[in-house]
């Protein structure tokens, strides 16, 4: 599928890990140092987020909910999140440290990150990690 091709947000993100994928299995010594850019792009971070909205997670350190999100406005908040990335303001935020129960009695300690935060790995493993 080529670029003009591709209609989605899906396709898109695709498009971009098929090609990522063919440079590295063609080039097997190449680096890619300019993989940080693929994060914020709008397409990706639009697939972050349904996958993260998929997930249904629990709320980080600020409470917030992916409800919260969808009230507010999900485009803004993605906005938000690439303008912080574009300008290398963005800082992950401390986790919320929960403890689940483990079967032998014990508890076993849980860190949940904050949507934007979730949202930022997930645009990171799509625009990298998955292509590669």
């Amino acid at each position: 599928m080529s670029a003009q091709k591709a209609n989605t947000t899906q396709d898109k993100v695709r498009d971009l890990q098929r090609r990522l994928y063919a440079t590295a299995k063609s080039q097997p010594t190449r680096k890619f140092h300019a993989l940080y850019d693929k994060m914020y792009r709008p397409d990706v971070m639009r697939q972050a987020w349904e996958n993260v909205r998929a997930n249904r997670g629990a709320p980080g350190i600020d409470r917030t909910t992916i409800e919260d999100i969808e009230a507010q406005g999900v485009e803004p908040f993605l906005e938000e999140i690439r303008e912080e990335l574009r300008e290398g303001r963005y800082r992950p935020a401390p986790l919320r440290r929960v403890y689940i129960p483990k079967k032998d009695g014990r508890k076993r300690g849980l860190g949940i990150p904050v949507l934007k935060d979730r949202i930022c790995q997930s645009a990171a493993k799509i625009g990298t990690c998955q292509a590669l």
